[in-house]
């Protein structure tokens, strides 16, 4: 069981799982999505006497922070007993532009350990990309109304225009941080 659990799974089965799981929350009048996590959090330490914004009933979204529990443990869980020993399948181009951007080992572990890991946090490169690049997703997750979970799961399943232009905006985000950005920051 554990090592069919540990191979990726294909599109026919994730994509129907995915589609229940939609199903499901929106036959419970839920919507899917990771940032309202931090307003519910924010609400449950009081955050209703600061900001009206935090002023809420966060008992009906205690749901989603059993969510957020549970794909923590799941992560842990995945990297401590499911990870697979063989490395990762990388296309020989992107294994030499990583190699030529300063990374030793591309595909050896899922998160390069130049950019992820305690020595490079207290680093320019580590603290840009880790401490500076972690406000700018929270930032733009509450600009955008949501993250790309929420917009490309819960607001593309429900037909949502905005969804759509935010996903697209990520899209365009991720390819500006792969080709222009990220050769930059790892020079520093």
């Amino acid at each position: 069981m554990i090592e069919w659990m540990s191979q990726p799974w294909p599109w026919y089965v994730a994509g129907p799982l995915i589609t229940l799981t939609m199903l499901l929350l929106l036959f419970a009048g839920k919507s899917f999505g990771v940032s309202d996590t931090l307003r519910t959090t924010c609400a449950i330490g009081g955050g209703g006497k600061v900001s009206d914004f935090f002023d809420f009933d966060w008992r009906k979204q205690v749901w989603n922070l059993v969510f957020v529990l549970g794909a923590v443990i799941g992560g842990f869980i995945a990297s401590t007993w499911l990870q697979q020993p063989e490395p990762i399948p990388l296309a020989q181009d992107t294994v030499v532009k990583l190699q030529e951007l300063g990374i030793s080992n591309p595909g050896a572990n899922y998160l390069p350990e130049e950019i992820f890991s305690w020595d490079s946090l207290f680093t320019l490169r580590g603290f840009v990309m880790l401490v500076f690049g972690g406000f700018l997703i929270g930032f733009g997750a509450r600009y955008a109304g949501g993250c790309t979970s929420g917009h490309a799961i819960s607001g593309l399943s429900n037909l949502q225009l905005p969804s759509l232009i935010a996903v697209i905006g990520f899209f365009i985000g991720g390819l500006i941080m792969t080709y222009l950005l990220l050769p930059v920051i790892l020079t520093l």
